[in-house]
């Protein structure tokens, strides 16, 4: 097995090589506007690191957000035109699950990445492991009530701290956390979504309300 793990649904691009026993390459730089421009990078200096070629992959690993429209799409793009040219599958894991499995808490927390709008995307945890709610988006004053008195970890719950006063890192997920789920699930059997990503709401950009058509007479 060698699992290639990508994610740029937060500001992160972050990129992991995985045997099937450790994660042995991996890279990430923080940089919300340049997801398109780093990722191809990220990948070629992992599979360098680890001394091996894209086309010893066995499989692709991809953040599937909650997360921005453009960031999002670039990393599940890369990973469907991997596993297209490679034939390998590609497997799709929550974004907000891979911050959970790298915040390794007992107990039950809170993951909430930032949703801009001053808003977050978020979910709760019974562990590490295991997550209670469906992942989604609001503001946190509107949310208060749910995460009361619980631990949190991300960049949405830094942000906030009258909602998230136990707040702490990790801030952004690693492609090397994404890429530990993996194996963990797919080892027990547990069959792995395609990456089909959790937008959550629509695109920043939007065609101006008033915007008229010009066509020639």
């Amino acid at each position: 097995m060698l699992l290639l793990a990508l994610d740029t649904a937060t500001p992160a691009v972050t990129v992991a090589l995985h045997d099937g026993d450790d994660v042995i390459a991996s890279s990430s730089q923080v940089d919300a506007r340049r997801h398109g421009e780093l990722l191809l990078p990220a990948v070629d200096r992992v599979l360098a690191e680890a001394g091996l070629r894209l086309d010893a992959v066995t499989g692709i690993v991809a953040g599937t957000g909650p997360g921005p429209y453009t960031g999002l799409r670039v990393g599940l793009m890369t990973a469907d035109t991997f596993g297209l040219a490679l034939g390998v599958p590609v497997h799709g894991v929550c974004t907000l699950d891979g911050l959970a499995c790298a915040a390794d808490l007992d107990g039950p927390f809170v993951v909430a990445t930032d949703a801009r709008r001053k808003e977050v995307y978020w979910a709760r945890y019974a562990d590490s492991r295991t997550r209670l709610t469906e992942p989604a988006v609001g503001r946190p004053a509107d949310i208060a009530g749910e995460v009361a008195g619980l631990p949190a970890v991300g960049a949405g719950a830094l942000l906030y701290p009258d909602t998230f006063p136990q707040a702490h890192e990790p801030e952004h997920v690693s492609a090397a956390a994404l890429a530990r789920l993996a194996v963990e699930r797919l080892r027990v059997g547990e069959e792995l979504p395609a990456p089909r990503p959790l937008y959550l709401r629509r695109p920043d950009a939007q065609v101006p309300k008033n915007y008229k058509v010009v066509t020639p007479k």
